[in-house]
């Protein structure tokens, strides 16, 4: 009997281990709750929505009362005709392929530039003391200043817009993984290091994974600074070798007077800013929040 006692103590320590063991993965899995895609839409893109239609109610009223000449302010039905014709033209598509083509471009280049430069500079310490300040120096100059520089260097050639780019995104891609790769638990790497991963494997599995959140808030900021750094390249260096971008098309309405032009021109530019950061960014981000278990709503 004493053994029979003793096997059914071992079983039920057993089974409170396990149950125990159970209750903490549950504690660590994501809870995930289902929303319908109206009450999705109404979180996500009813509010823009409705502050641009106070944006423009604010700015029809101020158009109304004739507090500034309409040569300085148009009207937002001015503006929506000038946008209207552009997209019945065609000629909206042709502008929006050139700035977002090159931008897309310059951000996937800068990407595969930042990310082992990163890295290195995050895990090498001489690295680090030689070239870490000078991407925090470089991510606060503004990208406009590299403009003239890169006209002499390289003329009005794609080359220009390109090497202003990279230099607007390079340092905040790079930036944020080393960031985030600051705030990795060192319980990982060792934990890498026992399982025989090092080098590349080290960075493929471990860190880059472990440092996703820092990295992707680095690739949010090196986007928004990309498209800046762009728009500041195709105004000041613009030419027929470069074709009309949105810049391009900003500079033309501005070089002959029509704000309307510049205004459409404004228009698109923020149109294609919030259209990445919702299509692309933010279901990103959520998407690694909830592998985390931080998004509760799906």
């Amino acid at each position: 009997m004493p053994r029979e006692d003793s096997s059914m103590t071992v079983v039920e320590n057993d089974r409170d281990s396990a149950a125990a063991v159970a209750g903490l993965d549950a504690l660590d899995t994501p809870v995930e709750r289902t929303t319908p895609w109206w009450q999705r839409f109404l979180r996500t893109w009813l509010p823009p929505l409705v502050a641009l239609v106070v944006i423009v109610v604010v700015w029809q009223l101020v158009w109304a009362s004739a507090v500034t000449p309409e040569y300085k302010l148009p009207a937002p039905a001015d503006v929506a005709a000038a946008f209207g014709e552009t997209v019945a033209s065609g000629e909206i598509w042709s502008i929006l392929w050139t700035s977002v083509s090159r931008a897309a471009l310059g951000f996937l280049l800068a990407l595969v530039i930042a990310t082992p430069l990163g890295v290195v500079v995050a895990k090498v310490p001489v690295v680090r003391a030689a070239i870490g300040p000078l991407l925090t120096g470089l991510q606060s100059l503004p990208s406009v200043a590299w403009v003239p520089a890169a006209v002499l260097w390289f003329g009005l050639t794609n080359a220009t817009i390109f090497f202003v780019v990279l230099l607007g995104s390079v340092p905040s891609i790079a930036n944020g993984l080393v960031a985030g790769i600051d705030q990795v638990p060192p319980i990982l790497p060792r934990a890498g290091q026992v399982l025989g991963a090092t080098g590349y494997r080290m960075a493929r599995y471990v860190l880059l994974p472990a440092a996703l959140p820092g990295y992707l808030a680095g690739c949010k900021q090196g986007w928004a600074f990309s498209w800046r750094s762009l728009m500041a390249a195709e105004i000041i260096a613009a030419g027929p070798a470069l074709g009309v971008g949105l810049g391009a098309y900003l500079k033309n309405g501005a070089d002959v007077n029509d704000i309307v032009q510049v205004f459409a021109a404004i228009l698109l530019i923020l149109i294609v800013g919030i259209g990445v950061e919702l299509l692309v960014f933010r279901p990103l981000e959520r998407r690694i929040l909830r592998a985390r278990g931080l998004a509760l709503t799906v």
